[in-house]
């Protein structure tokens, strides 16, 4: 066989070519869109169908399911999706996805698009080099779009010519006619391919390419398409190892939806797949065998993920209690670890963020526990009781420095991807506020040392100093609320600062009224010096947790975390 080594290569380079161009062209609309996408994603309704729909949206100007899958797992793992909403759109994903198909049918064989590339190109390379975000992103589309047609078409011309290679072609029959065993192979090859590429629109193409060669005949074809839709959800459940216990129920149920499917059109496989054939031959009026095959393939696709989503949108709440039995709670879910970003998988760069805002949210009120705590200490009279309150405080302490880590260390990650300059900027000014949260923390802590410092010295604060401390923890009490609630807020405005701006200028008058007393109190023999040391260091400590909680709120208040 006249089919050398660097002829292989060239194979796998153009494979590559056309997985590149299908990413970048994905990136770059992700980019483009990247807020319009996060609205309607987040915008999610209990309405099953509206949630099929946006799924179906969203797949077909991303192209990628898998992509669309990955950022459901991720949002559920964020709690922006509920596991009932996040099945209505993956069901929406399986038939966005088949888009893909049509393009490469309608256009990549019969249109020789791979000869518009090059020009595509040249009219890209403005946009590419324009210094507005939005020009950019569509020129990293149009790229990826021209690389994409640029690899199918090199796909084509690499692969091996099976018809002047009988040997080779006997090789592949040997496989092909086994009856319906052959089916059950093949399906098994396509599930592999697809998780081996991890894109079900490459192995889709590849498919395409075997059929319209005749290389395998159309039955055959199906098969693997069948398979290919097992295959892609790997990607949402490699996503959610490292997810909470909801992100694993939603991609068990991609699996099980996607299972569902192959097992009952392997029962109907030849009423079906003929009935799509009767379909594209006399209803579409495709009559050349070469090309009729591809559209068969496709309208089998769609008919395929169609009928199914149909069938199954019903079961929903099946799909979802029958997961939630399968996959139990996980005991060390609590709530010292990060709860909506993980170490695994990142869903796309410019919804990652959502992620992050979520988690940042999650730690502003996981710190500002620790002034209840300090609160506590601060009357505690029992000593064992005091040792373990203050060790939980020591502890919060030290989890708080691990969440900036980890937080400061996700961000970064997807700071690496390709985001908008819009997007940067946001990332930039969200590691700010996890610093600033984390100093809330540390003064919370020095807070704690100063209360236990002064009981190991047998200090006693007279009434008049425990009624300003109260007062003071009061007000910073009402400052951490108040930046808990704009965080948690999705439209965070510039009018939501004004009452944070008031308790800090209260908290700072007061400080200063304090010290002043203070002085006047040691002069006039109210407590000692040692006392008042210990007082006011509570006081300082106080103003300044302030200071980086407003630093907080005006970071949220700039990007809206």
């Amino acid at each position: 066989m006249d089919y050398s080594f660097f002829d292989l290569l060239r194979l796998i380079g153009s494979l590559g070519l056309f997985l590149y161009g299908m990413k970048i062209m994905s990136e770059g609309l992700q980019k483009f869109a990247g807020d319009s996408l996060r609205r309607i994603l987040t915008a999610m309704t209990t309405n099953r169908v509206t949630g099929m729909l946006t799924g179906v949206l969203i797949t077909a100007l991303i192209q990628s399911s898998s992509a669309t899958t990955v950022m459901v797992v991720s949002f559920v793992n964020a709690g922006l999706l509920t596991l009932s909403q996040s099945i209505g759109v993956i069901m929406g994903a399986n038939i966005g996805t088949t888009v893909t198909a049509w393009i490469i049918s309608a256009l990549g064989f019969k249109i020789d698009i791979a000869a518009f590339a090059l020009p595509l190109l040249a009219f890209a390379i403005p946009l590419f080099f324009s210094n507005k975000s939005s020009r950019k992103s569509m020129g990293e589309f149009v790229f990826g779009f021209a690389f994409l047609f640029m690899g199918l078409q090199n796909l084509k011309a690499n692969a091996p010519d099976l018809g002047a290679n009988p040997d080779m072609l006997a090789f592949v029959q040997n496989y092909t006619d086994m009856g319906f065993l052959s089916i059950i192979l093949f399906l098994f090859i396509g599930a592999v391919l697809t998780m081996i590429v991890q894109a079900s629109a490459a192995t889709m193409a590849i498919t395409l390419i075997m059929c319209a060669n005749g290389w395998i005949d159309y039955h055959l074809g199906v098969a693997l398409v069948l398979g290919e839709n097992i295959g892609t959800t790997i990607t949402a459940n490699l996503a959610a190892l490292t997810g909470n216990t909801q992100a694993r129920r939603a991609a068990l149920a991609h699996l099980a939806f996607n299972v569902f499917g192959v097992i009952w059109v392997l029962l109907l496989f030849y009423p079906f797949t003929d009935g799509v054939s009767w379909f594209v031959e006399h209803v579409m009026g495709v009559s050349d065998p070469a090309v009729a095959v591809s559209f068969k393939l496709a309208a089998f696709h769609t008919a395929f993920n169609i009928s199914n989503t149909c069938i199954m949108i019903w079961f929903v709440r099946f799909i979802e209690k029958t997961v939630c039995t399968l996959i139990k709670p996980k005991v060390e879910d609590e709530e010292y670890r990060l709860r909506f970003i993980s170490g695994g998988m990142l869903s796309t760069a410019e919804l990652s963020i959502l992620q992050a805002h979520k988690e940042i949210s999650l730690f502003a009120e996981r710190t500002s526990r620790m002034l209840g705590m300090v609160r506590e200490l601060f009357y505690e009279k029992n000593e064992e009781a005091f040792l373990k309150t203050y060790a939980r405080v020591e502890k919060y302490e030290s989890i708080s420095d691990r969440m900036e880590i980890e937080i400061a260390n996700y961000l970064t990650q997807v700071s690496e991807g390709r985001l908008s300059s819009e997007s940067k900027e946001e990332i930039r000014i969200m590691l700010r506020a996890v610093s600033e949260i984390e100093s809330i923390a540390d003064s919370c802590n020095n807070m704690a040392r100063s209360i236990k410092r002064r009981n190991e010295f047998k200090s006693v604060f007279t009434d008049s100093q425990n009624k300003h401390l109260d007062h003071m923890f009061e007000l910073v009490s009402q400052a951490l609320t108040r930046m808990t609630y704009i965080l948690s807020k999705n439209e965070a405005i510039h009018e939501d600062i004004n009452p944070s701006y008031n308790i800090e200028n209260e908290i700072n008058n007061y400080r200063n009224q304090l010290k002043s007393r203070n002085i006047e109190d040691i002069n006039n023999k109210e407590y000692q010096y040692q006392d008042g040391v210990y007082y006011m260091d509570l006081v300082s400590e106080s103003e300044k947790l302030a200071d980086y909680v407003l630093n907080v709120v005006q970071a949220a208040i700039e990007k809206k975390i």
